[in-house]
């Protein structure tokens, strides 16, 4: 029996029920196979250009920001000159990901550049974003060996960078994404939404940036070639 299946039999013996019968299985499974969708809001089912502005606006909404670029190779100067906006220092926690790891980080001298999992002393992460969700302004994020959820939570400082490509109009189709890349049996261990940097009102209702996260996130947007039409 697997450390799953334990936790499930626990669960049911508390709850006084035994496995689940074969004809309810059978409607689980269903339902699960089908992904069927919930209700889609009209918002996000927009030309791509008008989804990039509806993101935009969104994640402006959640105090983030955005800018964009023409191709990867503007992305290194960019991240130089967001440091220097903000007064942060030049070392970089980068994913570990061939995405991220093949920029051309050396015409940039000052920069220094650290591949690896996050840790609570980094100060800036940078990241790839699997999709963009125009309707709420929201990243999606998955683990994995080159993709570690700690440079996206630990450092004060996230960075994302987001393939025009991926962007999309809703929740679903950043599912749909998911499943057509991963497959079914090969999904990340972990997905992260990500709506704006870590923020939290329960202090004497006063709104507090960083609580349980990044203070700042920052998206940079790639033109990567996608149709905006």
């Amino acid at each position: 029996m697997t450390s799953k299946e334990k936790i499930l039999d626990r669960i049911r013996a508390r709850k006084g029920r035994g496995p689940v019968k074969r004809e309810h299985a059978d409607i689980l499974e269903k339902r699960i196979r089908e992904h069927a969708r919930n209700i889609v809001p009209k918002r996000g089912q927009k030309l791509r250009s008008e989804q990039v502005g509806l993101f935009r606006s969104k994640l402006e909404t959640l105090m983030a920001t955005m800018e964009e670029v023409e191709k990867e190779a503007d992305i290194p100067v960019r991240i130089q000159a967001y440091l220097k906006q903000h007064n942060l220092p030049s070392r970089l926690k980068i994913s570990p990901s061939e995405e991220v790891s093949r920029l051309s980080w050396s015409d940039i001298p000052t920069l220094e550049v650290v591949s690896g999992a996050g840790h609570e002393e980094d100060i800036v992460g940078v990241s790839p974003a699997f999709a963009g969700i125009a309707e709420t302004g929201t990243l999606m994020m998955i683990s994995g060996a080159e993709t570690p959820s700690t440079v996206n939570f630990l450092p004060e400082n996230h960075i994302a960078i987001l393939k025009m490509s991926r962007m999309k109009g809703s929740f679903e189709e950043a599912w749909d994404r998911l499943r057509d890349t991963m497959g079914e049996e090969g999904m990340p261990r972990t997905v992260n939404l990500i709506s704006g940097p870590s923020r939290t009102g329960d202090i004497e209702q006063r709104l507090i940036m960083g609580a349980h996260g990044p203070k700042r996130l920052h998206v940079i947007l790639v033109a990567d070639g996608a149709k905006t039409d």
